[in-house]
């Protein structure tokens, strides 16, 4: 009887061994939840690393950086972390309030610079030239010589990270820049030559690789711009230049948001600053590593890095925002084809016309702010039913032309059928004629439909009609909005045809949405 006791008692601690073990796999790792901007996605495929390593499992959610950066500030964001690619902005938003962020650690380093072709750059000297400056980019793209894509940085922290850098050096210090020495007209010789905007880094660069035909250079991080030129998309590489005043570096912080999850994070970060894991984020992403005596990858050129000094207030950032939102930055012509549908009648119609209203001032978050309709835009509204209304313009001088906007938003109403495809010709049609009076603005459609096409011209009848356009006409995006019954394949099928983008409508809030599409505008 013994022995069979201790038989069984070495059974059962073999079987609770077995499930100790286990319990030290994955299924019982710890997850954590990770607000995120879509510049760390390419860290993706390092998560099974990570948690192998750690047994933490990080789930991203993934936002613009200024939404992220509203919702911590407010109280309004539950996830465990947030990464960014700099949190600067949030660090200064914090001071003036509760603190929400109780940690922050630098994992990896990109910076924000230019990526010029290569015959550009040697035709205009720049070539293997450490002594370009900021100044003389802008007087390149002042004088036509140089034609470049950059994220809005309203919405995007690439353009943002550029935007602040370029203020703080023609500033030519931060006692300056915080005095609020902004040289406007320094910032608008340099814009003139912005041709291409988008409200991501991922976006800014597919659109560049489609449209490198017409295109001299990009603002974005170092590890981008060494991706594309490794990637086989680009007919000519990039050379990186790094102006002489400086630049600015992300250092894209892991930031604790849940400090019960303390524990959790310094484990977490231990082992991302690990000399392991910083080889094998900068093979995977080309970011630079922050962890001393990491040999630094050959593919990452061996420039001197000059770090630009970045603004100590709110009131300056805001400062250096709108001077590029309502001054430096061309204009846009944004046009908004509406559904007016009567399935659009009664809830679906207020969400709309609150949505709308918000960007002639009335939400006064911080996003809502960055978003409003900017001074010297102007501004097409199209409704459709059965059939399509003429469009009604604003020029946007002041705010004081935000209820006159308002007075046609509160006038839209419901009825009728669902005429699609004839009012994005119509206004393809109006934004073809004012862009060859006006060729040097931003100009973009966004279609807003709640259901599928049931008058008028139909889907494949538009294509044929849209691969007839100009080439400059076929370059207007159409940027659509997946709502109520909207058919996904063909909104889709609308913004890849124009090299736009489709938002859903469906997981997030019209004003949420209308918000986003503002950065690609």
């Amino acid at each position: 009887m013994r022995r069979a006791c201790a038989i069984l008692a070495g059974i059962a601690a073999l079987f609770a061994a077995v499930l100790a073990l286990a319990g030290c796999g994955s299924g019982s790792s710890s997850t954590l939840t990770v607000l995120a901007g879509s510049e760390v996605k390419d860290l993706e495929p390092l998560l099974g690393d990570i948690q192998d390593h750690t047994g933490i499992k990080l789930r991203f959610d993934y936002v613009g950086t200024i939404d992220g950066t509203e919702a911590i500030v407010d109280g309004n964001d539950h996830h465990d972390l947030a990464w960014f690619s700099h949190s600067k902005y949030l660090d200064l938003l914090q001071e003036s309030g509760k603190k929400r962020v109780h940690a922050e650690t630098p994992i990896m380093l990109s910076p924000v610079v230019m990526g010029v072709k290569d015959s550009v750059a040697r035709k205009l000297g720049w070539a293997g030239n450490a002594k370009v400056t900021w100044r003389d980019i802008a007087e390149a793209a002042k004088a036509g010589k140089l034609r470049f894509a950059m994220t809005n940085p309203a919405s995007s922290n690439s353009g943002f990270t550029a935007l602040v850098g370029v203020a703080s050096a023609f500033a030519g210090s931060a006692d300056a820049l915080n005095a609020g020495s902004i040289d406007t007209k320094g910032l608008q010789d340099l814009f003139t030559g912005q041709k291409l905007t988008a409200g991501s880094s991922g976006f800014l660069a597919d659109a560049f690789v489609a449209e490198q035909g017409s295109l001299d250079a990009m603002i974005n991080y170092e590890s981008v711009l060494l991706s594309l030129n490794a990637s086989g998309k680009l007919r000519e590489k990039l050379d990186l230049i790094y102006p002489r005043e400086g630049i600015i570096t992300a250092n894209y912080p892991l930031l604790l948001l849940n400090d019960s999850k303390r524990d959790q994070y310094d484990k977490l970060t231990k082992y991302l600053l690990s000399p392991d894991f910083q080889k094998k984020m900068m093979k995977s992403t080309l970011r630079r590593p922050v962890t001393p005596g990491v040999p630094l990858d050959p593919r990452l050129p061996r420039a001197l890095l000059v770090e630009l000094p970045f603004p100590s207030s709110v009131k300056t950032i805001d400062a250096i925002l709108f001077a590029y939102l309502d001054e430096a930055r061309p204009p846009a012509h944004a046009t908004f084809v509406l559904d007016t549908s009567g399935s659009m009648d009664g809830d679906r119609l207020d969400r709309l016309q609150q949505a709308l209203r918000g960007l002639t001032g009335l939400d006064t978050s911080l996003t809502g702010r960055l978003s409003a309709f900017h001074r010297r835009e102007q501004l097409s509204f199209i409704t459709f039913s059965s059939d399509t209304q003429p469009p009604v313009d604003f020029t946007v001088t002041g705010s004081s032309v935000f209820p006159q906007i308002r007075g046609f938003i509160d006038g839209m109403h419901a009825g009728g059928g669902t005429a699609i495809y004839s009012a994005l010709r119509t206004a393809y049609q109006r934004a073809a004629a004012e862009q060859a009076t006006d060729p040097k603005r931003y100009y973009s459609i966004v279609l807003m439909t709640d259901g599928e096409n049931n008058s008028g011209m139909g889907l494949d009848e538009f294509r044929d009609w849209y691969r007839h356009l100009p080439e400059e006409q076929r370059g207007i995006r159409v940027f659509t909005i997946l709502f109520g019954e909207g058919d996904p394949a063909a909104l889709k099928s609308i913004a890849e045809l124009s090299g736009g983008r489709v938002f859903d409508a469906k997981t997030a809030t019209l004003s949420a949405v209308f918000k986003e599409i503002r950065g690609y505008q």
